[in-house]
This record gives structure tokens, C-alpha cells and sequence, in this order.
């Protein structure tokens, strides 16, 4: 079950990444050190087996009896009354066993849950997993799975009156709907608006639709009339504003993302792509409308957030996160069915350009709010490796495939736990990974299904099933460094700053949860010590004009360069929030290679949060079974030569993917400008 964008944030702000696990509390068996866990190799890939093991999955299904209403209703109900959902949560047992867990507290009494046994998300997700396998495999197990998890989603979606077409987001086991949960989500009644849920409804019928559509004419037409029912709904909110924007700190966005979020409307279009496949035209018009305004929400690097990837959320212009981040798919599919080289080009950005940079940081933390941070899950993993190999499939080169083998490494060891949380053997995906290298070893719906969902691609593309499952662990990463400004050199009349109400500002979490406020005339300087490297200076700027801070970069008493960035002028802050914005702005010179001072003075009122140093080439150092693979991802845009950090041979490439010739000569490893190499 993934949680709302409002709990996420309000977690994060917490900044305590257990807390964002998608499984309850974590105990001394879930939350073991990586020394504790047994190690296995896949060797599956190697011998040709499938990778997918849908059996923890299937563990976790239970019947579920439904009774037919006006306003809840599903195909063959009178002749069939019970349907098959997914729990929520399953927790470890201590003993290699697993108990499903619902969500919130269950009353003794009643056996209910606060929230329920099952949810509309996981519901959603497990149908495309089964779909996938019975359309991968012809496995009629699986085909009878998909159609009875879709009659449970179908069962959640409002058939009738002021909400028709929306979904209710939880269930009882008795079959109960739950439309006012607690803790409260929103939308409250969860089918009051659109929503996640709806969005991932959209996915499963698109998905369910085309799978059907050769195999069960009449069960196919349910689908898609479900489909349609949802895009009835959408076509009251986010369809119905096509074309009409919002304002977002001083910039407009587009106002018809579901529930404001590329993430969900991303997932959508997934559904709607597959509708559009064979033949649904009303799909395609809302794929359409739909792709315009994820393709809006793509960033260049240079200029606003520096970084590449395609920003998740209208309220603000610094964060993304890596759960439901699967907009390089959508528009990388999309892009390819509607023949839209735009949207495919924001597609190969996505995946060429920020996912090297992101997996050189570490891997798919939860969030980059705006400084990469937070645990790690199978949510975010998958949706690098689906948007790298859809960036692939949209024109990208095949530099593409190997980015998303190297990302769903994470699966096999490449993890700041250096261990396995995928269990071929089992089916089993761990709940996450903390940033100290703890384990999550519970293993709820999302997990499962997402770990589930990269199997399927990696079974697909057994070229990069080799490499993922040839990693055994993260060795080395070089991602950015954060120079925190309160421990920098602070003239008199600086101040330190910690706001009361916690890191979050409304937009994004202020790192180590500090500021240095810095009157007009008062420095503050830092200590560099990296030899190159790209400096972004992280300014919670304000809406109104606040002057500028100047940056200058000493070598001795020699100034090499300066710049300026402003401090405020961020505009009407729009539907965000709070006023101003936390974005790293990238400064106007790079640094040598030796040892300097960046000082930065008011002239105005600044309120200085960190520096932040991207190095010029980053890197990430993989140990496999046959010795160790490297990345190294440019950042500055021009052509570099490092010294190799392993002995081996290599291709360099393009931000696009496309191969530029051997990385490797004389003990130097060549990265084309803005493009990526990787050696073996």
C-alpha cells in the first residue's frame, strides 16, 4: 500500500526513513543488520530460469466475500460472490514464515482494521502482475488470478450516483468497504475525488481490458465499461481542466494532473496505453490529453531543478521522490504509440540523464527534497529499471539497458545493505533498506509486487537479467556531498536558524534541518577540498525580492570566480504550501582541482542552507561475481578523462544511450558531456 503524497511528507519531514517503510513497526527480526541475512546468488538468469515467483504473492490472497449493491457491484457476482485481494502487510515471524497484517490497528471485537485488510492500490497492482504472467507465460493460473482480483477492484469503484466512477480505497475481510479510514486519508470519503487509488484503477482495467480482449469478450466489455466509469469521473476533475494551469512559485503548471501528481497520472497512462493498443479511441484521447501535461513536468538541467528528471508534484518545484516515479515509462510508452518524439525525448532524459546521477548518489532513495535522502524500496526501484529499458524501447540507445541493469541490481545486493531483498526461490521482496544498511525483512503487497513487476521485465530482456543479477553489492558510490552551512565560517552578524516546526518547509526539507540567516554584508565560508566538481548553492529563497548572495571561489588570495544567485523573487507562491522555494541553483563556475574557499556574501537577506558539490564525473563502483562493473556519469556537460577506479574494458555513451566507442585507454576511463560510461 503506498501512502499518501501528505503522509510521505510529513514522514520525511520526520526524517526518519523506517518510518517510511510500507510495513508496520519495525522489530529487531525485521530490522536486522545486513551481517544477519543469508546471502543468495541468483543464479536463475544464468541458467535460464525465470526470475519471477509469483508464490509469496499468491500467499498472500485471500477470498473475499462481496454482496452486490446499488452502488457496489462486480462481474458474475450472483453466480460467483467472493473475489481474491491481496493483504496489505505481511510481517516477518521470526522463523522464515510470514503473518498478513492489515493496515492500522484491528479491533479485537470487531476484527476490523482501521484502515482494512486490503486496498484499491495493491489490488490494482497485483492484477497488471498476474496479467503480465499469464500474457508472458500462458499460465492459466495466472489468468484466473487476474480476473478474480479484477472483479475485487471492480467491486471498490462507485457505480453510481454523485460518485460514480471513483473508488473506495479500503476493505474489510468480511468484504466490508471502509470509505473513511484512519488514520484519515484524502480524499475523505476516499471516493469523494480522484485520487491514487482511481488512478491505479485506470491501470489495472486498461491493462485487464487488452489482456482479455482475445480470450473473453464479455469479461474484456466489463472491463473496459469500468474503464470508461473512471474516465467519466476524470473528465469532472483533472480531464475536465485540460489546458488550464496552476501556479507553482512564479511558474505555471499543468492543472490537469490527477490529484496534482505526474506519479499517479503516469501510472494511468500506462492503463490507458494498453486500452489504446487495441483499439480503445476514448483511451487514446485521454492518453493524449494526459501525456501533455506529464511531458510539462520534465526539468533541464540547466535551468530550475538541476538534476533531469521529470518532477512528480505541482506543489513543488524542488521535490521528487522515487515511488510511483514511472513518468519515463509512460511517456516513453506513450510517446512511441501517439508517435510523439517530444514526450520521448523527456522520456530518454529521465532515464539517461538523472537515473546515472541517482544510482552514482546511492540508489532510488525515497526522496531528492530537494537533497537525496530517506530508505529505500521496491517502488522506486522498479520504476528506474521500467523507465530506463521504456526510454530504450522509445529511441533511446542501448547504453539504456545497461543503466536499467545496473538499477535493478538493487534487487541482488546493489543496496546500501550489500545483500539481496529479492528471493527467487520464495518470491519474497524485502519492505526496504534504510540509509545505515538495516533490512526490512517484512514483505507487504507493494514490495511484492513491484520486486514482482522487474522480474517480469528482467524475464523479458535476459540481457540485462545477466547484469543485474552478475551484481553482489555496492562497493563505492560518489554522489553529492552537502557542506552544511551552519558548520561553515559564519561572520558576526549570522545567524543559525532551526525552525520550530522541523525540516519541512511546505516544499521541501531543509538539510540537518538548519539554516544560517545572513544579513547584507555578513559571509559565510566553506572548505572545498574535491578536485572538480559542479557547486550548487541551496538558498531557501522567498517570494518576495530578497537581493542576491554572491558567490565567490578563492584559490589562496587569488579570486578564480564569482557569480550571483538571488535570495528571493520567487513569485506568487501559487497553490504550494509556503511562500519561496528550496532548490539547489546550480553556480555559474566549476571547481579546479585543488583545495579552495567558496565564500558567499549577503546583499540582502539570504537564508543559506547548504552547498552543494556534484562532482564532475560521479561514479558507483559494483562488486559482481566475475570482479567489479563501474559508472560514471558527466555532469557538466563537457567530455572528461578520469583515471579508472577497476582495470577493464568499457563502452561510453551518450546521455541518450547511443554507444560513442571504448571508454577505456591508458589507465583513463573517457565520459562523453552530460553522458555516462560503464566499465567491466
Amino acid at each position: 500500500m503506498t501512502i499518501s503524497r501528505r503522509a510521505f511528507l510529513t514522514a520525511a519531514a520526520a526524517s526518519s526513513a523506517l518510518a517510511l517503510l510500507p510495513s508496520g513497526p519495525v522489530d529487531a527480526a525485521a530490522a536486522s543488520p545486513a551481517s544477519a541475512l543469508p546471502v543468495r546468488v541468483p543464479a536463475e538468469a544464468a541458467r535460464g530460469r525465470r526470475l519471477t515467483n509469483l508464490a509469496h504473492l499468491r500467499f498472500l490472497l485471500a477470498e473475499v466475500p462481496v454482496a452486490a449493491s446499488a452502488t457496489h457491484t462486480t462481474f458474475g457476482i450472483e453466480s460467483d460472490p467472493r473475489v481474491r485481494a491481496p493483504w496489505t502487510y505481511a510481517d516477518t515471524d521470526g522463523a522464515g514464515g510470514y503473518r498478513p497484517v492489515g493496515g492500522g490497528t484491528r479491533d479485537a471485537a470487531t476484527g476490523y482494521w482501521t484502515q482494512g485488510a486490503y486496498n484499491a492500490d495493491d489490488i490494482a497492482r497485483a492484477a497488471v502482475v498476474f496479467l503480465r504472467d499469464w500474457k508472458a507465460t500462458g499460465d492459466a493460473q495466472s489468468r484466473d488470478e487476474a480476473r478474480d482480483v479484477l472483479r475485487s477492484l471492480a467491486f471498490l469503484q462507485t457505480v453510481s450516483g454523485p460518485n460514480a466512477g471513483r473508488v473506495v480505497l479500503w476493505q474489510q475481510e468480511d468484504g466490508t468497504l471502509t470509505p473513511s479510514a484512519i488514520p484519515v486519508e484524502l480524499p475523505d470519503p476516499s471516493d469523494s475525488a480522484e485520487s491514487y487509488w482511481l488512478a491505479r484503477t485506470v491501470w489495472a482495467f486498461g491493462e485487464g481490458y487488452a489482456a482479455f480482449a482475445a480470450e473473453d469478450a464479455a469479461f474484456a466489455a466489463f472491463l473496459l465499461e469500468r474503464l470508461h466509469l473512471c474516465l467519466d469521473a476524470l473528465g469532472r476533475e483533472s480531464l475536465g481542466r485540460a489546458g488550464q494551469f496552476v501556479r507553482s512559485d512564479g511558474r505555471d503548471l499543468p492543472a490537469w494532473l490527477i490529484a496534482g501528481g505526474a506519479d499517479a497520472t503516469a501510472e494511468a497512462m500506462l492503463g490507458l496505453a494498453a486500452a489504446a493498443e487495441v483499439g480503445d479511441r476514448r483511451s487514446r484521447d485521454a492518453l493524449a490529453t494526459y501525456g501533455e501535461a506529464v511531458a510539462a513536468m520534465a526539468t533541464d538541467p540547466r535551468g530550475g531543478w538541476p538534476f533531469g528528471a521529470v518532477l512528480p508534484w505541482t506543489g513543488s518545484l524542488g521535490f521528487w521522490h522515487a515511488w510511483g516515479a514511472a513518468a519515463p515509462e509512460a511517456l516513453g510508452r506513450a510517446g512511441t504509440l501517439l508517435r510523439r518524439r517530444d514526450w520521448s525525448r523527456a522520456s530518454v532524459a529521465d532515464a539517461g540523464t538523472f537515473t546515472p546521477q541517482l544510482l552514482a548518489s546511492g540508489g532510488p532513495h525515497n526522496a531528492w527534497a530537494p537533497l537525496p535522502a530517506e530508505a529505500q524500496i521496491a517502488y522506486g526501484a522498479h520504476g528506474r529499471v521500467a523507465g530506463a529499458l521504456a526510454a530504450a524501447a522509445a529511441g533511446g540507445g542501448e547504453g539504456l539497458r545497461v543503466i536499467a541493469g545496473l538499477a535493478a541490481g538493487w534487487f541482488f545486493g546493489a543496496n546500501t545493505a550489500g545483500r539481496p531483498v529479492y528471493d527467487a526461490a520464495t518470491g519474497v521482496t524485502f519492505d526496504g533498506v534504510e540509509t545505515d544498511g538495516r533490512i526490512n525483512r517484512n514483505s507487504g503487497a507493494e514490495s511484492t509486487i513491484h520486486g514482482l513487476l522487474t522480474m517480469l521485465l528482467l524475464d523479458a530482456n535476459r540481457d540485462v537479467a545477466a547484469l543485474a543479477t552478475s551484481i553482489t553489492g555496492l562497493s563505492s558510490f560518489s554522489g553529492l556531498r552537502v557542506l552544511e552551512a551552519e558548520t561553515a565560517r559564519l561572520s558576526a552578524g549570522c545567524v543559525v536558524e532551526r525552525p520550530a516546526g522541523g525540516a519541512w518547509t511546505g516544499e521541501g526539507n531543509l538539510s540537518a534541518g538548519a539554516f544560517v540567516r545572513v544579513p547584507a554584508g555578513e559571509t559565510v565560508e566553506f572548505d572545498v577540498t574535491e578536485a572538480g566538481g559542479i557547486l550548487h548553492g541551496l538558498i531557501w529563497r522567498q517570494a518576495a525580492d530578497a537581493g542576491d548572495a554572491v558567490w565567490e571561489v578563492f584559490r589562496g588570495r587569488k579570486r578564480l570566480w564569482s557569480t550571483r544567485t538571488p535570495a528571493g523573487g520567487t513569485g506568487d507562491r501559487g497553490l504550494t504550501e509556503a511562500d519561496g522555494m528550496l532548490v539547489p541553483q546550480r553556480l555559474g563556475g566549476d571547481l579546479p582541482g585543488e583545495a579552495v574557499v567558496v565564500r558567499c556574501t549577503s546583499r540582502g537577506d539570504v537564508r543559506l542552507d547548504a552547498l552543494v558539490i556534484q562532482p564532475a564525473v560521479a561514479t558507483a563502483v559494483y562488486a559482481t561475481t566475475s570482479g567489479s562493473a563501474v559508472l560514471y556519469a558527466e555532469g557538466t556537460g563537457r567530455d572528461q578523462r578520469v583515471a579508472a577506479l577497476a582495470s577493464g574494458s568499457g563502452r561510453a555513451y551518450e546521455a541518450d544511450g547511443s554507444q560513442r566507442g571504448q571508454a577505456v585507454g591508458g589507465g583513463k576511463v573517457r565520459v562523453r558531456g552530460g553522458g555516462f560510461s560503464v566499465t567491466r
